[in-house]
């Protein structure tokens, strides 16, 4: 899950906020592996409609648990050149060796909340990193 308002210190900062930390700063973002690794990348407002969704839902909908995610795998390589995008600055990575135990890849199975909740993700993760944008560079101001 990204969004506005994550804190980019700290030894368990996700890793969006840390791209954009480093790329306003004029810094190579560090990539934890080869970058081929690939998660998928929710944005908040998506979490948030999924809740709303719930809170709607017909009984039968309860006692269940839910993937809320975006669907779509994205490799960390791509994540950071996104973020560059975003933000205007090209910066070729820094690689350092894999974390113990990080997974490889993720991605959400969503057919339990399109169908019980009627849950689709709203935003593409370009989308939502430009939604994020602004508070990373008021955070530089």
């Amino acid at each position: 899950m990204y969004g506005p308002r994550q804190d980019p210190s700290g030894p368990y900062a996700a890793v969006i906020p840390r791209f954009f930390q480093a790329l306003l700063e004029g810094n190579p973002p560090t990539i934890f592996g080869d970058g081929r690794q690939s998660r998928d990348f929710t944005f908040v407002g998506d979490a948030v409609l999924a809740n709303l969704l719930a809170a709607g839902a017909p009984a039968e909908a309860s006692g269940s648990a839910y993937n809320i995610a975006s669907g779509r795998q994205t490799c960390v390589e791509e994540l950071a050149r996104t973020i560059g995008v975003v933000v205007g600055v090209a910066r070729h990575p820094v690689y350092e060796p894999p974390r113990p135990g990080d997974v490889l890849h993720s991605l959400a199975d969503l057919s339990l909340a399109r169908e019980r909740l009627g849950f689709e993700s709203g935003r593409s993760l370009l989308e939502g990193l430009t939604l994020s944008r602004g508070f990373y560079e008021k955070d530089r101001v």
